[in-house]
């Protein structure tokens, strides 16, 4: 997804400083949200880490979930009791430290029997294998929501769930299948904007630590004896950095960054997820504000939640070939409409609704014969050596639990390092979410005490996107010549100089995917595509010619990997 190199193209600061100075406490390989959420966490107990992504922040599994964070009601069914209560206390805790991006989100389930899987589900359970596909009855549903409100009772910020008949059901979701026996209700959380959630992560980490460094686009292809062996993906270049310890973190990738640093390994069997996004006014009615989340004929989770005014359709859970780029099918597709009308069958969806998709491969251990529902969501942390020097390689790990299982890998390599933990993360807010305004009215009051004379409704936007962090940008855009763009009024050119030089934007596709929303909600077309170009290319130093690949690797990207309508994007 990254242009050709050029060796032309200006020096990166970060990555000059890191070759006149290639040594390092930690060298973090993967910025993901586990790779980014342990540089933070070293970076605050006061260890130089550099962290290195050899694409963008979030741009690999990290970047393609479906935007939950959730105690994971599923895996009571795997016997995955730690996972579970881990997972609740990590979400409720999330809605205090991430408030900005961490929202309660209300889950409806949907069931149309009473004793179904009853008989199955000790036997799914003892074998973990899938069996004939069997959907779930009420008393199996109760009884599991039982126990999940029992594990969310420590520091819950959530109610207790709710059951619901049918007549009762169908007044508040008139759109279900009218032959639905129950519901039940009960509260999880999401996050709207991963992306931007780990760019808060990683950003905590470099202000605590001015010795630390995160740089992207940069690869780790080797080792020698000098130590790790770096490649920079935007110029080709490459050299050396020497790290006491070394942390993979590069997910459904670990084995093959091992295979890189001369130790194999065989740890990974990652599964892959797809999503598509719909801008469908009726499908968004149906959802009543609420999530659908339930097992489909075939005995496979799905969920059909609103995103704004958007609707978020997964998720699939399909072994992969990790040689092959992950990306939605046409079968995907259909079996997601398939779903949409197992539950709302008086909804018709087509493809024109589709605004965007998108996949990424779970960082699953390896997994053999064992259904892809039933593989371990937990994670482990396996221990190894990369040039004389030791290697931790993560295993698994997900969302919700990305603090704690930070947390547990800074801890290791504390041991490793003889170095004491200084500072607990377990409270403290992150970025955009210290300080952050709970009611409307003190929303209104942040607004008009930092918004640095900028109007209402821009810093309302900002701080949507930064939390309050917006009052820095705000700020930054108030003390120089700022214009609104022709093409979008989501962001401004100032703005856009902001991400340049505070969030490592390089390519204009690191804006339109993970800096904003704007390619989520289906909102690019061609000439919004050149006009980022032209004021991206003008602070990055692009040549004609560099300006005119990053247009056609931009417009590549949405079609091949996301489905964006070939047709919006000619110029």
């Amino acid at each position: 997804m990254t242009p050709s190199a050029n060796p032309n193209r200006p020096a990166r600061d970060s990555v000059k400083e890191l070759k006149d100075n290639p040594r390092t406490s930690v060298l973090i390989i993967g910025g993901g949200i586990n790779g980014v959420g342990t540089f933070r966490d070293l970076s605050l107990q006061g260890i130089d880490v550099t962290l290195i992504e050899r694409g963008d922040y979030c741009q690999g599994a990290s970047g393609a979930s479906s935007h939950m964070i959730h105690g994971g009601i599923r895996y009571l069914e795997n016997g995955e009791f730690r996972l579970v209560r881990e997972s609740v206390v990590e979400r409720n805790a999330l809605l205090k430290l991430a408030p900005h991006y961490v929202k309660p989100l209300q889950t409806t389930i949907p069931i149309f029997s009473t004793f179904s899987g009853i008989l199955a589900a000790p036997l799914r359970f003892l074998s973990h294998r899938q069996g004939p596909p069997r959907e779930r009855g009420a008393v199996l549903i109760k009884a599991g929501l039982t126990l999940y409100d029992a594990f969310s009772r420590a520091g819950s910020a959530v109610p207790r769930h709710k059951f619901l008949g049918r007549k009762a059901s169908l007044a508040q979701l008139p759109e279900l299948r009218p032959d639905v026996k129950y519901t039940a209700t009960y509260f999880d959380a999401s996050v709207h904007n991963p992306e931007r959630l780990t760019l808060d992560v990683l950003r905590d980490g470099l202000d605590a630590n001015p010795r630390s460094r995160a740089i992207n686009y940069v690869t780790a292809v080797g080792s020698d004896a000098k130590g790790v062996v770096l490649r920079d993906e935007l110029t080709g270049e490459v050299f050396p950095v020497q790290a006491d310890i070394v942390v993979n973190a590069t997910g459904a990738w670990v084995d093959g960054t091992n295979s890189s640093l001369g130790q194999p390994s065989r740890f990974m069997g990652g599964t892959k997820g797809s999503h598509i996004v719909l801008d469908h006014p009726e499908l968004l009615a149906a959802c009543a504000g609420r999530e659908i989340f339930f097992e489909h004929s075939d005995g496979r989770i799905v969920l059909i939640y609103p995103m704004g005014d958007r609707v978020l359709v997964g998720t699939t859970d399909i072994d992969t070939d990790m040689d092959t780029p992950a990306v939605c099918t046409e079968a995907e597709i259909d079996y997601f409409f398939e779903l949409i009308h197992h539950v709302f069958p008086t909804v018709k969806v087509g493809r024109d609704s589709i605004v965007y998709s998108f996949s990424g491969v779970r960082p699953l251990p390896r997994h053999d014969d064992t259904q892809p529902g039933f593989v371990s969501r937990d994670y482990r942390i396996e221990r190894g050596e990369t040039a004389g020097r030791p290697a931790l390689s993560l295993v698994g790990g997900k969302w919700t639990t990305f603090r704690a299982l930070s947390e547990h890998l800074a801890n290791e390599v504390l041991a490793l390092l003889k170095r004491p933990r200084t500072v607990s993360t377990s409270a403290l807010p992150i970025g955009g979410g210290l300080g952050f305004p709970k009611e409307p009215g003190d929303v209104a009051a942040w607004i008009e005490s930092n918004g640095a004379g900028l109007p209402a409704e821009r810093v309302a936007q900002l701080l949507d996107r930064y939390g309050t962090r917006a009052s820095d940008v705000a700020a930054f855009l108030a003390a120089g010549a700022d214009s609104p763009l022709q093409t979008t009024h989501e962001v401004s050119t100032r703005e856009l100089e902001y991400m340049i030089r505070h969030e490592q934007v390089q390519h204009v596709s690191d804006v339109l995917i993970r800096r904003t929303a704007l390619a989520f909600n289906g909102l690019v077309s061609a000439e919004l595509i050149d006009e980022f170009a032209d004021i991206l290319g003008e602070h990055l130093g692009w040549s004609a010619t560099e300006r005119k690949n990053q247009v056609e690797e931009t417009r590549r990207v949405l079609q091949e990997h996301h489905k964006v309508s070939v047709n919006s994007l000619v110029a």
